[in-house]
Order: structure tokens, then C-alpha cells, then sequence
């Protein structure tokens, strides 16, 4: 059985992924405050932007409903 791929993961969402598993990989090998810090900051960052990109595209799936609902 194959995964779903999700329209909303592109290249923006892979580099973002990439950016909090770094910043992870820093914290994991000197757990400073700077690093702490950092670490929250990118969490925080990704999650609004995947929140943003998914919320932003079901907005647009749902005009495009009503779209085709009107023209029928």
C-alpha cells in the first residue's frame, strides 16, 4: 500500500524540516540556552507555517467547491 502524498508538503516544508532537524541536532550536541532558544523558535516557526500552508489550501479546495457548485 502506498503513502498518501500530501499536496500541501513541497520544497518550502521539506527546507523548513530541514532547518528543525539541525537546530535539534545543535541542541542535542551542546544543550545551551542559545540553543534551547533557537530550537523553540524553529519548532514554533514550522508548525505555523505547516498550520498556514494546510489551513491556506483547504481555504482555496473550499472556493473552488463553491466555485463548481455555482456553475451547475
Amino acid at each position: 500500500m502506498m503513502k498518501q502524498q500530501k499536496p500541501w508538503f513541497d520544497e518550502e516544508r521539506l527546507r523548513i524540516l530541514d532547518q528543525r532537524k539541525h537546530a535539534q541536532i545543535q541542541w542535542l550536541q551542546d544543550p545551551n540556552h542559545s540553543n534551547v532558544d533557537n530550537l523553540h523558535n524553529v519548532r514554533r516557526e514550522a508548525s505555523r507555517n505547516f498550520k498556514n500552508k494546510k489551513e491556506y489550501l483547504k481555504a482555496k479546495l473550499d472556493e473552488l467547491e463553491l466555485a463548481e457548485r455555482s456553475t451547475i
